[in-house]
């Protein structure tokens, strides 16, 4: 962790508190539930905790550990001085307050932890792949089940046991499956709706092992298709395996999001993809960079992305296509391999 922790510093002009909990633990290796991590310009590094975590703490190498009360902003607003940056997105107001009762010039900044975290190495990479195929295994296994006269709920719980079985330590979020017009929601969570024969049913799902997370989307029909729905689907693969095909490192992320948007907005589907066309994948399952038409960021070799392209028709149905990928020099590096085709399931 040493290295990430000189990566750091070395951006740093004044020292940084760091107080998102999935940043301490990118930094340090160190997981707790009350933490704290001053990093300074010079390299120099201070875990706060308390009592609860005191050995846990006491075995992180190259920190250095100070014991402080459950409320940690409270000690560090007696302990803090000169001028001090912290995480503003993530502080809440109310430890702000503590925080700022001391003498410490308190400045706010924002992503300077995102974007080191967002470069994965060698290691988070392989952990992503193993993410990935886990959960490309459960949910093949899934589509050699019987789908049609299921419940979205019972379909959604069954892959759940499904990716445990394949090894998932944990899914990376709920899973969505949505059926027929339940699929014009992108974020649609299962309900008793039993899935129908003739329409598409949109299935979203990822799980976290070895601390990193998978993220993965395919749509599958239980039959013959609606034109519309089939041509919704026939544009947002084109549109994903263009995207796959296109992304690169030094595209912005307006740019990348381009690249699927525009050929669904050509085919008049436009209005029907409301969302960015993707996000960073690592420890959380969303997190730096972002691939949207509202990005500030540019794609850099090493961060790892979700390619998600979705058509949503209301009252009718939907489909997205989703893969996980590293962002290399000159192309994307795919590390879901489940099949993207329309397959039919019964």
């Amino acid at each position: 962790m040493s290295a990430r922790l000189d990566a750091l510093s070395a951006q740093l002009d004044a020292p940084l508190l760091v107080t998102n909990l999935t940043n301490v633990l990118y930094l340090t290796g160190f997981d707790s539930s009350n933490a704290a991590l001053l990093v300074e310009p010079g390299g120099r590094a201070t875990l706060y905790t308390d009592f609860r975590y005191a050995d846990a703490a006491r075995a992180v190498p190259g920190v250095e550990v100070e014991m402080t009360k459950r409320s940690i902003m409270s000690d560090l607003a007696g302990l803090l001085k000169g001028k001090v940056q912290f995480e503003a997105d993530v502080l809440p107001y109310r430890q702000w307050e503590r925080l700022s009762s001391g003498s410490a010039k308190l400045v706010p900044t924002h992503g300077i932890v995102d974007a080191v975290r967002a470069i994965k190495d060698d290691d988070e990479i392989a952990k992503l792949r193993k993410a990935a195929r886990v959960a490309d295994r459960g949910f093949e296994a899934l589509t050699a089940e019987t789908f049609v006269g299921r419940s979205e709920r019972e379909i959604a719980w069954r892959l759940h046991e499904l990716l445990h079985a394949h090894g998932a330590d944990e899914l990376s979020f709920d899973s969505i499956v949505a059926s027929g017009p339940n699929g014009a929601m992108p974020h649609a969570r299962p309900t008793d709706r039993i899935v129908d024969r003739g329409t598409l049913v949109t299935i979203d799902w990822g799980v976290r092992v070895d601390g990193y997370c998978s993220d993965c989307t395919r749509t599958v029909s239980t039959g013959g298709l609606p034109a519309r729905l089939r041509e919704a689907f026939d544009v947002c693969l084109e549109a994903q395996k263009r995207a796959c095909g296109s992304i690169r490192a030094g595209l912005t992320g307006v740019e990348a999001d381009a690249i699927a948007r525009d050929p669904i907005t050509d085919a008049g589907f436009g209005e029907n993809f409301g969302h960015g066309l993707g996000h960073g994948v690592g420890l959380m399952v969303h997190e730096a960079p972002r691939l949207s038409t509202e990005s500030t960021d540019t794609l850099e070799a090493g961060h790892v992305v979700t390619i998600e392209p979705g058509i949503y028709l209301q009252g009718v149905g939907g489909c997205r296509i989703e893969d996980l990928a590293v962002v290399r020099e000159d192309r994307v590096e795919l590390l879901s391999s489940f099949p993207k085709e329309l397959i039919e399931v019964r």
